[in-house]
């Protein structure tokens, strides 16, 4: 039977070999700056941090530690988002013997963590760079790409890491995540159990479904948001066989278009499934 860390691990895995995947680096597409190699490597190297959720660590140092681990590769960022996730639900396994996972324990888990919490979040953006929206003028001094320096600014308004994560919704999906019972999340291990054949072809189906259901935050951070919305327009269009889904994963990947949000979720869910009873 696999440890919690270990199926984190495979998630990670099972979400970067899944093709297609427009737009994100799978086994049969990537980038010239960003190569498949890249995420093995950052799965693997980011198990230091989910031992330490695994036993009982506490979900920002743990997702930091998991980030100085994933960053080990000459890539740069590949799994920063998708560790936001897996982390938190790694540390609700934990705390159960039974190992069960519901959106209340994981709420409660998110819910529960602390300024220190969301002091070691600002550090993991020390060790690689992020694409982030600007914040509003008056949240300056909690703009996640001071890293460390924001600090103290962190203490004097006594912000969890839910705060910081709440405070980044609607408009950022990972961190609606956190303030919905991984919503998301939960409905991609349900369609990932109720698919058949390869668990990696299963990721990619349910991938193109939900980038087909809203606009992809990262697309929208990195470009905006007309290319957000033409890109889930398109994945409607590929999930209803009108054009295919290869065709679109080589045109998203030529134009530079990436909706890592997405991506993120599959390997929440896959991460759920798996501790679930799915079967690889």
């Amino acid at each position: 039977m696999r440890s919690p860390a270990q199926n984190a691990q495979l998630a990670l895995l099972l979400e970067v070999t899944g093709t297609p995947k427009p737009g994100n680096v799978d086994r049969t597409h990537e980038y010239d700056e960003l190569r498949f190699e890249q995420f093995v490597a950052g799965a693997v190297s980011a198990m230091g941090g989910l031992r330490l959720a695994q036993n009982g660590g506490a979900v920002g140092r743990s997702f930091e530690r998991s980030v100085v681990g994933m960053a080990n590769q000459s890539g740069g960022n590949t799994q920063f988002g998708a560790l936001l996730l897996v982390v938190p639900l790694v540390c609700t396994t934990a705390r159960d013997t039974t190992r069960k996972l519901t959106p209340e324990r994981v709420t409660e888990t998110v819910t529960s963590t602390t300024v220190e919490d969301a002091v070691d979040f600002y550090r993991a953006f020390e060790h690689v760079q992020v694409a982030v929206a600007d914040p509003p003028d008056d949240l300056d001094a909690l703009d996640v790409r001071r890293g460390a320096a924001a600090e103290s600014a962190i203490r004097a308004r006594e912000r969890t890491l839910y705060d910081i994560m709440a405070l980044s919704v609607p408009g950022d999906l990972v961190a609606r995540e956190w303030t919905t019972g991984f919503e998301d999340a939960f409905r991609v291990a349900d369609s990932l159990a109720e698919l058949s054949g390869p668990v990696a072809d299963r990721a990619a189906t349910t991938y193109l479904e939900l980038l087909a259901e809203r606009p992809d935050s990262f697309v929208e951070t990195k470009h905006d948001e007309e290319t957000a919305i033409d890109v889930m327009e398109r994945a409607q269009a590929a999930s209803n066989g009108e054009i295919d889904p290869e065709q679109l994963a080589d045109e998203l990947i030529s134009a530079g278009i990436n909706p890592g949000a997405t991506a993120d979720i599959i390997a929440a869910g896959l991460y759920i499934a798996l501790e679930r009873g799915l079967s690889v």
